[in-house]
């Protein structure tokens, strides 16, 4: 499959279908190297003795850094130069530096492993976007998007039942180098299968010439609901990268003991001996990222397509209503003394906590011409992701040590459920960009 690029129109539906399904895979590695942390952070804590702070700043802050910071002039290269070989790129160094965690040996070295890991993403996500909006007509792109999300829920639950098997099997460190390992081996296959789609072949205007810098500044600046949406998600992602990141945990500590009563069905072949409640919450949450995840992004992709169209407002108004219907299934359980009730009450805001993604991110691809589109993606990443992953699981964490004096193991139940307020702060912001969406979009 090399050659020409391919313009929209002359990609056949099988070959779309590949693409599409070529991006999910790359991105589920890119969230299982982003996640799997999650999961290990209970046998990295105790190896090498660091507080709820120290983890949370390795597992967010540490990767988000260079994540953010790079991913917009990346994204302007990616307006500009081959979309496909910068992903390559970005697949096999954070990858390799996923590997390189594996042998850290102490705080310092797993945090400039985790910035390594933050370098290589930063060019794995904009440019995906941009490329799917060149594969897919308008009235298709949101359920497109949705599914490129999928890697987010069935990267997170790989990572962390991989990280569950692997640690207990093995150990930490070669979770790390094996997941690593497997990334490495998928970048060649990404750059011999992927084509380079004619940028906007889809839209009104047809290809155009790369845009300035300025020139996207000056877009940018001049859509109000650009910023409305960036901040809302932002918002949202605050809980949902930190809850991703501490559950785990939080089954751990506050369940540890009842987990493998819970999962007692499970045939033996599943249950390594000597298996502890690390195990057992990989699988916990796993199957729980996992069902409520797709349903919730499948749902968001759906109705943006369906109401989107007529009446654009929709694309933020879905996510608002998604957000605030989280909220009492999440405290229900944190707050749940069985894990049967937990389990049932966790799925629903998972899948309502990730309804925003397929609209958000189609009207994003809207809201600037095709020129345009990795580098404003770029810029929502850069907002979503360094107040999300880099704010989110810190302030939880925080929140935990703050709260260990008083109640122990328990407190990370309480940093949790205090973190639902962000779901607040993320609605109102889209019910608040609601009305300008129609104004600000492109054809």
């Amino acid at each position: 499959m090399s050659g020409a690029a391919l313009t929209g129109r002359e990609t056949s539906a099988g070959y779309r279908a590949w693409a599409l399904f070529i991006l999910v895979v790359v991105y589920t590695f890119n969230f299982i190297d982003r996640q799997i942390v999650g999961i290990l952070a209970v046998p990295i804590k105790k190896d090498l003795g660091l507080s709820d702070t120290e983890l949370s700043l390795m597992g967010g802050l540490a990767f988000a850094l260079f994540y953010t910071f790079l991913g917009v002039p990346i994204a302007i290269l990616a307006d500009r130069k081959s979309r496909v070989l910068i992903m390559t790129a970005a697949l096999a160094v954070w990858s390799a530096m996923t590997a390189l965690c594996g042998l850290a040996q102490n705080f310092t070295q797993l945090f400039l492993a985790r910035l390594g890991v933050g370098v290589g993403e930063a060019g794995g996500v904009a440019p995906a976007y941009s490329l799917i909006a060149d594969y897919f007509p308008a009235e298709k792109r949101a359920r497109a998007l949705a599914i490129y999300s999928f890697g987010i829920p069935i990267g997170s639950a790989a990572g962390i039942l991989l990280g569950g098997v692997l640690t207990s099997l093995l150990d930490w460190r070669a979770a790390f180098i094996i997941v690593g390992l497997s990334g490495l081996a998928l970048a060649p296959i990404l750059k011999l299968t992927l084509k380079e789609p004619v940028r906007g072949a889809f839209d009104s205007g047809g290809a155009t010439k790369p845009a300035r810098v300025i020139d996207v500044v000056r877009t940018l600046a001049g859509k109000p609901s650009f910023w409305g949406l960036a901040f809302g998600a932002a918002s949202s992602s605050m809980m949902g990268y930190g809850i991703i990141f501490w559950l785990p945990s939080f089954l751990v500590r506050s369940f540890g003991d009842r987990l493998p009563d819970f999962f007692a069905f499970l045939p033996d072949a599943l249950i390594p001996a000597g298996a502890g409640p690390i195990l057992y919450a990989s699988y916990f949450y796993g199957a729980v990222l996992l069902i409520g995840g797709v349903a919730g992004i499948w749902l968001g992709g759906v109705l943006a397509d369906r109401y989107g169209p007529g009446r654009k407002s929709a694309y933020a108004v879905v996510p608002a209503i998604a957000f605030l219907a989280t909220i009492p299934f999440f405290a229900a359980g944190v707050l749940s003394t069985t894990l049967a009730s937990a389990f049932a009450l966790f799925l629903a805001p998972t899948a309502l906590s990730l309804v925003w993604l397929g609209p958000v991110i189609a009207a994003f691809q809207h809201l600037v011409p095709a020129n345009m589109r990795a580098t404003a993606s770029a810029v929502f990443l850069f907002i979503n992701n360094l107040i999300g992953i880099g704010l989110g699981n810190l302030a939880i964490g925080a929140l935990s040590d703050a709260m260990t004096e008083r109640h122990g193991d328990e407190a990370l139940r309480y940093a949790i459920l205090s973190g639902t307020g962000f779901y607040v702060c993320a609605a109102a912001l889209f019910l608040i960009t609601a009305p300008r969406l129609k104004r600000d979009w492109v054809e």
